[in-house]
């Protein structure tokens, strides 16, 4: 049985720069769960941290959603495949700055959580092993996000890779086919649409692309693109 004099010894061993841990942090780098305290010995858990001798956390700043995600992108690296409940946990457990595994749950279940990973890895190089990864499990959230506007509709296109005689061309459009079209009413050689990614930012996944291949690029959205390069972009399905 725990007792409240040893909650409390653990408490005044565990501050970080003088200030108290949170319940959650507590609770991982002690074992001391919240079914221990929370209505046995006090109301709340401020009451402890004043009986213990210290003056109560003020309310800290929501986790920042690009450090959830950059963590949940390691975590995915380090595992070669989408972390589970219990390795959130596990991860947390054996380093104190992971977040708590609750906190991701801003970023919605799992099929949504891939799919802000794999927006986090368009912009990043170096993260195609990871969007490999999350791509298949991926899809768009379905309900309203807190952060979004919702008076702003979204735009949902493709980025698309088409190819004229040695040349490809990345662009955008709400139609791919169409634009292929019109695009080939220009040419005089045949334009054949290679691959196209759906997006839900046509403008930022373009950049991304030009960026990526910024030193085949040989005139306005036209790249002389090797077969590596056209490999990379056809992995691709939603960005």
């Amino acid at each position: 049985m725990i007792t409240k004099e040893h909650i409390l010894a653990e408490i005044r061993r565990t501050p970080i720069d003088g200030s108290p841990l949170g319940r959650k942090r507590f609770e991982t780098a002690t074992g001391i769960k919240e079914s221990d305290w929370l209505g046995r010995f006090w109301r709340q858990w401020n009451d402890a941290v004043r009986e213990a001798g210290f003056n109560p956390n003020t309310l800290q700043d929501a986790i920042p959603v690009e450090r959830l995600l950059r963590a949940l992108t390691s975590l995915i690296r380090e595992l070669g495949r989408f972390p589970t409940t219990a390795d959130l946990k596990l991860k947390a457990r054996s380093d104190p700055d992971f977040p708590s595994h609750n906190t991701f749950n801003r970023l919605g279940p799992k099929s949504e959580r891939a799919w802000h990973v794999l927006k986090y890895c368009a912009s990043d190089g170096n993260l195609d092993e990871v969007a490999t990864i999350v791509e298949p499990l991926a899809s768009p959230p379905t309900t309203d996000d807190a952060d979004t506007d919702a008076s702003q509709p979204i735009v949902v296109g493709f980025v698309y890779l088409m190819k004229s005689g040695k040349y490809y061309k990345i662009g955008r459009s709400v139609s791919a086919e169409k634009r292929a079209y019109e695009i080939q009413l220009q040419l005089p050689q045949e334009l054949k649409l290679v691959h196209k990614i759906k997006t839900d930012d046509p403008v930022g996944i373009e950049a991304y692309w030009h960026q990526r291949f910024a030193e085949r690029r040989m005139r306005g959205e036209w790249f002389d693109l090797s077969r590596e390069h056209i490999q990379t972009f056809r992995r691709r399905k939603f960005m």
